[in-house]
């Protein structure tokens, strides 16, 4: 399946997430799509690593006007990932 394929079914609803081996295959489809709720995830870590897919804003800081969605979804993501993480651990 192509890329362009693979996003437009993920915004159909037919993935829950997209994998990517790269940071730029996935950034620009994922910006286009939900820029204000869109989170980078890495992987390999003992622990959540998540962050909202955009950048800084410095053209806007300290006016009060950026939107908190993608941060606010990356930190709930962490948590929950954390979370899993806890229970898990306790299982085993």
């Amino acid at each position: 399946m192509n890329a362009i394929e693979t996003f437009l079914r993920a915004k159909g609803g037919a993935f829950d997430a997209v994998l990517t081996m790269y940071h730029d295959q996935g950034q620009i489809a994922m910006k286009l799509m939900g820029f204000d709720r869109g989170v980078t995830m890495l992987s390999g870590f003992p622990f959540p690593i998540c962050t909202p897919a955009h950048g800084t804003a410095y053209d806007i800081a300290g006016q009060g006007i950026a939107s908190v969605g993608a941060s606010r979804a990356a930190l709930l993501l962490a948590a929950e990932m954390a979370g899993a993480a806890k229970v898990g651990n306790r299982a085993a």
